[in-house]
């Protein structure tokens, strides 16, 4: 069996995926206590794994559900 392709977003994706919000508006979001945490921080910014930053978003933006699917 094949391993799963781990799959990262950035602040830009996560940007997108929230619907366009500004920059200031994803820092905050990132911020929050209960946002993952990020699995790495290089000189571009911070990385997540899309799947906890996907569950994050099913509990917390459920008007973005049906956005991507």
């Amino acid at each position: 069996m094949a391993a799963k392709p781990i799959r990262l977003m950035g602040a830009h994706e996560i940007r997108i995926r929230l619907g366009g919000v500004s920059r200031q508006r994803a820092y905050q979001i990132t911020s929050r206590a209960d946002f993952p945490k990020p699995v790495a921080d290089l000189a571009q910014g911070k990385v997540w794994m899309t799947d906890d930053v996907e569950a994050w978003m099913k509990v917390h933006r459920r008007d973005l559900d049906d956005s991507e699917d």
